[in-house]
């Protein structure tokens, strides 16, 4: 079977969803592709998080902010359909160093755009009552949100009236005279198109290979462990000062930091853990058992609470951190939509908002170069 198209998006996770969104809505005609379900992939097994807390000032920030206000925008539209819940994040510190790190970090955030407000330690249990004594105090945030990821992309895909295709397998992108991008094979046929967007997450390097072109993404595990549905007691996101550490560290070991936040439905959220294993699925109990030490610390009451099931995922991770987004130089027609590590949820809707305005000709709003797809050299494999 074939098919014409303005667009293919090659991956029907949250970054995909927002490309086709965004891409259709300057009246292009897309049709997204994926070889697994909608949100199959990193998407389903994310938390939802939409954060400007954990982002250090630059480039990514400022995607995170321009991701921001599209997601309000978004919420209006779709309300409690995708579970928009604007809480907010607080960020604490155990020791006076730490929280004068945080200091540090909010005030060039502030200078960005960011509200970062200082919590005396006295003040803590005002936003979070179940918050262990003695700690040295913290940041509120907010800004920061929570969608529910895989619902968040469902009806985003829907409402952007893009043709889905799931359960077909890209096997080439198919370039023209002078490396031109005219489309994709697929085991189902081909899909002629002047653009092919690659927003595969973990797989995008694999996908970008397949046009000939290198994009150095690995896999990155982390996992979540689900409590049994509790009142609402842990009201923000909440999380410890090292996590932003962790979240730049190059380190392919284990870390864990805590992470803990309630849901809608009841559940509490705890997190974060990141190891580079490859695409390793087996289950990991020392990475368990760090995460549940480390979400007691910061709320005793949860050690006699219930976990009833833990999951993992795998966050597309770049070299840089940052991830890459726009054309590739290197095969005309093609852009890339990937490599958002553990932010891909908070900055789909950014991302696809910049590809949908250089796909339909248009100036971006953001300066694409630091998120370039042709920045990394061959020593980063």
């Amino acid at each position: 079977m074939r098919l014409t198209c303005d667009v293919v998006v090659i991956g029907a996770g949250m970054a995909g969803a927002a490309c086709a969104l965004y891409a259709s809505r300057a009246g292009l005609d897309v049709i997204v592709v994926d070889r697994g379900p909608v949100a199959g992939g990193t998407t389903g097994a994310g938390e939802g998080n939409l954060l400007v807390s954990d982002k250090e000032p630059g480039p990514e920030l400022e995607l995170a902010l321009l991701s921001g206000r599209l997601w309000t925008g978004l919420a209006g539209e779709f309300g409690d359909r995708i579970e928009y819940e604007p809480k907010g994040g607080v960020v604490v510190a155990a020791e006076p160093e730490g929280l004068a790190a945080l200091a540090g970090l909010a005030a060039g955030q502030r200078a960005a755009g960011v509200t970062a407000e200082h919590v005396d330690a006295d003040q803590l249990h005002d936003l979070e009552p179940h918050l262990a004594a003695g700690l040295a105090g913290g940041m509120h945030y907010p800004q920061d949100a929570q969608v529910m990821p895989t619902l968040a992309a469902a009806h985003l895909l829907r409402a952007s009236g893009a043709r889905l295709s799931t359960g077909r397998t890209v096997t080439e992108v198919l370039r023209g005279a002078g490396g031109t991008v005219r489309g994709v094979r697929t085991d189902r046929g081909d899909i002629h198109a002047p653009a092919v967007v690659n927003a595969a997450g973990t797989w995008g390097g694999e996908v970008a290979a397949l046009a000939g072109v290198r994009l150095p993404v690995l896999p990155r595990r982390g996992f979540v462990l689900v409590t049994e549905p509790l009142p609402r007691r842990v009201r923000h996101k909440v999380y410890a000062a090292d996590y932003v550490a962790d979240v730049a560290s190059d380190s392919a070991a284990l870390q864990t930091s805590p992470v803990v936040e309630g849901t809608a439905a009841g559940p509490v959220l705890i997190g974060a853990s990141r190891e580079r294993v490859g695409f390793d699925r087996s289950f990991s109990l020392p990475a368990v058992r760090a995460l549940a030490a480390g979400a007691i610390r910061l709320f005793p009451f949860l050690s006699g609470v219930r976990a009833m099931r833990t999951y993992l995922g795998f966050r597309p991770y770049l070299p840089d951190h940052l991830p890459a987004i726009g054309p590739d130089p290197r095969a005309p027609g093609l852009f890339h939509a990937c490599g958002h590590e553990g932010a891909g949820i908070g900055l789909a809707t950014g991302t696809g908002q910049l590809l949908a305005q250089v796909l339909s000709g248009r100036a971006p709003e953001l300066d694409l170069t630091p998120f370039r797809p042709e920045r990394f050299g061959e020593e980063s494999a």
